[in-house]
Order: C-alpha cells, then sequence, then structure tokens
C-alpha cells in the first residue's frame, strides 16, 4: 500500500514538474489562454464559443428567448 502511494505520489509530482517548465524556467511565463475566442486561427475561420454563437442566434432570431441578467433574476 505504501509502495503505490508513494509511487502514485511521485508520478503526479513529476506530472506537474513537467507541466510548469514554461512557468518556472522562463522570464514571465505564463500558460496560454485555451479559450476560443483567443485563438486566431479559429477567429479567421469564423469559429465562436457556444456562448457567443448562442448570444448571435437570438440577436438574429424573432422567436428566441431574450437574456436577463442575475439582477434581473433575483428581484
Amino acid at each position: 500500500m505504501t509502495k503505490i502511494l508513494l509511487l502514485s505520489t511521485l508520478i503526479i509530482a513529476i506530472g506537474m514538474i513537467f507541466f510548469c517548465v514554461k512557468l518556472i524556467f522562463l522570464k514571465n511565463g505564463a500558460f496560454s489562454s485555451q479559450h476560443i475566442h483567443d485563438s486566431k486561427a479559429m477567429r479567421e475561420r469564423g469559429i465562436h464559443c457556444v456562448m457567443d454563437q448562442d448570444r448571435e442566434m437570438r440577436r438574429k432570431s424573432k422567436y428566441a428567448v431574450s437574456e436577463k441578467s442575475n439582477a434581473e433574476i433575483s428581484e
């Protein structure tokens, strides 16, 4: 049991080290954004995140349900 716990801890530690190499060794290192709207290639293809697509379709359709803010819902 102890061997498995130590082995799994070691594997997780090695994975975290590999995951953070850019942050540790590069000055001003940071993870790049994984959001669709931040990707230049996706914008060039006209691909948006599902929230943006939904908002766009709601504006175009006369039968769409209007959006409400959290303040309007809580009143």
